[in-house]
């Protein structure tokens, strides 16, 4: 179940993997999130260690879930290996990445 944080925001922790073996549970818990909230749609992924194409086909189809249902899904604490993944796929135009507070200051 995804916690809250703040008004109409919600917070899904994604755990170590984001893979083939893990999406078939991930997805239900992302797809009720963004049917059941309204503001931003935050997917914590500051304990990923591995991510693979599965990962980042849920990440975008949520993406795309979120859209319709007017809201946006935000990305915070992706962790450096992955950031280079979005780049190098170009999904972090897609997708919309917090950046680290020290970053934004």
């Amino acid at each position: 179940m995804p916690s809250r944080s703040g008004p109409g925001c919600q917070v899904v922790s994604v755990g170590a993997r984001l893979d083939v073996g893990t999406v078939a549970r991930l997805r239900p818990r992302l797809h009720e999130a963004v049917e059941s909230g309204d503001g931003d749609m935050i997917v914590d992924l500051s304990d990923l260690e591995m991510i693979d194409a599965a990962g980042l086909g849920v990440l975008v189809g949520t993406h795309r879930r979120a859209l319709r249902a007017e809201r946006r899904l935000v990305l915070r604490g992706v962790p450096p290996r992955v950031m280079r993944l979005l780049a190098i796929t170009r999904l972090h135009r897609v997708l919309k990445v917090e950046l680290p507070a020290a970053a934004a200051a």
